[in-house]
């Protein structure tokens, strides 16, 4: 009866399962990984590779087209792969760490990375989330299919010429060790560049094969010297080479681990024991990738935007990576990229909070807040292991950019109800890194912080970037003080309640421009607002005059009136394009793309302004938002390889357009508020992780219905310019009647505008 009764339960299972799984959409069909690689040092196309990962995986692999550690590592102009190597990269400009690669070759055995390289064609290249394939002009095909921390390769040899596949240990030091009877390769790397204890740091890797070995020995990449029949060798650059035999189809699933080879070998047991065939582990990579992209389905659209939208939607998910492994039975754990220590629970790396508080982590925190609520305990770990919580990772501290965004982040998942921290902690942590400078680039710690809450502004020129860090430390301070007022902390309010206002130091109101301001309170002079540069970071005073998200009404009231300072954002888009290096003394990729987007002096393809367009909707004319938001979201992006306006920069662009694409956008983080733009789509069904469904409706929704007419929040009359974060998590409709013309009437009252401390 027993068995009877588990049969007519497995049976009902399957059906429904398998009725739900058929009603998923193939998502995965549009996702270009190719977009944004048609880049170079001197022109950003987005500065992607095309990743194949899993969503926040560990290790993601790539074709590699750049020499060893060059930050390009795959250009789609170049026409030859010199290797397929296990990726982390997050930026061209901080290069990649814990690489090892294979290249599969024909013929003669060829070591060095320039000779082995092997002519191919985009034509005979598949490229996917979860499975890459390419076939060389030699004859030998390359397919990869990842796991969270593994791969599943597949090497497939043409009949002719004596089949090799070289193992390269990249570009620092390494061990390579070949167990010919088990088929086996195990080894470690270590090169990297931000590794607080870079003497304990190694990836450690194992490689298992489905087929013999009829020849092996060891190498080193300084001068390409082979060991013939030698199984074991260490030094910088040491790999291995095999031989197969001819003709052959070979198998190789591989996993990694920063703990240890034997975690290693747990995680390749774990992750991929079971698949006997590539087809298996592609299979549920597909299923993966396509249940996550199916949790945002999108209606009323062309092929183009639907492709371009499940790019993005891919590269959002693809950072921060998991930096945690999964013990034997289960428990998480990890090395710490900060101490060098082993540690239980979770850790997550490779981002740099200067580009991402912005859009990513508020679209994750819609579309992941466990992961989000895990991520900002991991903040703290970090914070308690190295002494400062981190700005830019990769996968330790390394300080990159201006500002410390990490308590952005805590305070934005606290005002989203993810409260799986201790804020108390956060705070503290915060106040140190407030107070103090470490020698760990511009944004660990505080530059001149003194000077700042002295003056109330960081000096300039004695501080290159001052104006910028004088009004991200402002906001940062904001987010210190939303904090502690959100759990009733009296101390640290009053700590930052006053640095909060400081970007109006900065601000010359006889010049209508953030500015340069010396420590004797003088201007900078001479001053001209195109100047890139000088007190600011990449960008100038037309960027830089806007980056005061969390007291909009404060800076209009700066400007004198509403009137007077929507005048000025028109002035941004009417401008000429012009370009003036500055004090970076020649053109740099980022003025190159402003000129490119031919939107006068809106440079989209860098942070600073990105929020811009959202502004009118403070100051009563939220239909120059509308305007404005679907001119860059239709004008700046597309799907293919030269798809983004700059630097994607680790899912910061690619979540800039999903949720713009949505009609909302997070100006102010911090707070539990997304601000409305202009859907792109008639309708967008989102799935959340709590089971709910969150749908926003524009069915009049075109090319030219632009505007919005109305709208309603699950069917009461919507009145302000945002929703909030609840309205979302919650469930609901959202419903936009668009027009072709701008409705003047609606929503232009102080009443409908967003959050700023300022408002009245």
């Amino acid at each position: 009866m027993k068995s009877m009764n588990r049969l007519i339960y497995l049976i009902i299972f399957f059906f429904f399962s398998t009725e739900m799984y058929a009603q998923l959409k193939d998502l995965v069909q549009y996702v270009n990984t190719l977009q944004g690689t048609d880049s170079h040092f001197g022109l950003s196309y987005g500065n992607t590779y095309p990743t194949t990962g899993m969503p926040y995986g560990m290790h993601t692999w790539s074709a590699q087209t750049g020499p060893n550690g060059e930050g390009w590592k795959y250009q789609y102009a170049v026409d030859s792969i010199r290797g397929f190597c296990q990726s982390h990269q997050c930026s061209p400009w901080m290069s990649d760490y814990a690489v090892y690669s294979f290249m599969p070759v024909v013929g003669e055995l060829v070591v060095n990375q320039d000779k082995r390289a092997a002519k191919f064609s985009h034509d005979n290249e598949i490229t996917q989330p979860h499975y890459y394939k390419v076939t060389l002009n030699n004859g030998v095909t390359t397919e990869m299919a990842p796991t969270t921390r593994g791969v599943h390769l597949r090497f497939s040899y043409p009949s002719a010429g004596d089949a090799y596949l070289v193992i390269d240990g990249y570009i620092d030091q390494s061990e390579i060790r070949i167990e010919p009877a088990k088929r086996q390769i195990f080894g470690w790397v270590n090169n990297q560049r931000f590794v607080n204890d870079s003497k304990s740091f190694r990836n450690y890797f194992v490689v298992q094969f489905d087929k013999p070995f009829e020849d092996y020995g060891v190498w080193e990449n300084q001068k390409d010297e082979m060991f013939p029949k030698k199984q074991d060798g260490a030094g910088k650059g040491y790999g291995a080479y095999l031989k197969f035999k001819k003709g052959s189809k070979v198998q190789a699933k591989a996993a990694s681990s920063y703990i240890s080879a034997e975690q290693a070998l747990v995680t390749l047991n774990k992750e991929l024991g079971a698949d006997k065939t590539l087809e298996v582990t592609k299979a549920r990579g597909w299923k993966i990738w396509n249940e996550l992209l199916n949790r945002l389905i999108v209606e009323g659209c062309t092929d183009e935007q639907l492709r371009t939208f499940y790019s993005c939607l891919f590269r959002a998910n693809l950072f921060s990576r998991k930096f945690y492994e999964r013990k034997v039975n289960g428990e998480p754990y990890y090395y710490s990229p900060y101490n060098g220590k082993i540690y239980d629970g979770y850790m997550y790396t490779d981002n740099g909070f200067w580009d991402t508080f912005r859009s990513q982590f508020p679209l994750t925190n819609i579309l992941h807040p466990t992961m989000q609520g895990r991520y900002m305990n991991a903040l703290l770990a970090a914070q308690q292991q190295c002494g400062w919580l981190p700005s830019w990772s990769a996968p330790g501290e390394t300080g990159g950019m201006l500002g410390n965004h990490s308590i952005s982040l805590l305070t934005d998942a606290w005002s989203k109800g993810i409260r799986s921290f201790d804020p108390e902690q956060a705070l503290e942590a915060y106040a140190h890194e407030a107070m103090n400078k470490d020698p760990w680039g511009g944004a660990n710690g505080r530059g001149f912080w003194k000077e700042y809450f002295e003056l109330g502004y960081v000096p300039y020129p004695e501080s290159m970037g001052a104006s910028a860090q004088t009004m991200e430390y402002a906001y940062d301070d904001f987010c210190g003080y939303q904090l502690a007022k959100m759990i009733g902390n009296k101390h640290y309010q009053e700590v930052f309640a006053r640095q909060m206002y400081n970007y109006k130091n900065v601000f010359d109101p006889a010049m209508g421009f953030m500015r340069g301001k010396g420590s004797d309170g003088k201007w900078q002079e001479p001053f001209d607002p195109l100047e890139w540069g000088g007190p600011f970071c990449e960008g100038n005073a037309w960027h830089y005059t806007w980056s005061v998200f969390h007291d909009v009404q404060g800076l209009i009231d700066l400007f004198g009136s509403d009137e007077k300072f929507t005048t000025k954002i028109d002035s941004v888009f009417t401008l000429p394009s012009t370009i003036k290096p500055g004090t970076y003394g020649g053109v740099i990729h980022e003025m190159t793309e402003m000129e490119l987007a031919n939107m006068g002096q809106y440079a989209h393809g860098n942070q600073p302004i990105q929020h811009m367009p959202y502004l009118y909707n403070y100051a009563g004319q939220p239909w120059k938002t509308q305007y404005w938001v679907r001119q860059i979201v239709e004008r700046l992006y597309n799907s293919t390889e030269r798809g983004y306006p700059g630097d994607e920069d680790q899912g910061g662009m690619s979540s800039w357009y999903i949720l713009s694409s949505l009609g909302i956008y997070a100006v102010c983080p911090g707070t539990d508020e997304y601000v409305i733009g202009s859907p792109l789509f008639k309708k967008v069904t989102i799935t959340l992780e709590n089971g709910n469904k969150f749908i926003i409706e524009a069915p009049e929704n075109s090319k030219e219905n632009v505007y919005i007419q109305s709208a309603t929040i699950n069917g009461r009359v919507l009145d302000k310019n945002y929703i909030h974060y609840s309205d979302i998590i919650d469930g609901g409709v959202l419903k936009f009647e668009m027009g072709s013309q701008p409705n003047k009437s609606r929503c232009t009252s102080k009443y409908a505008a967003p959050f700023s401390l300022s408002k009245r």
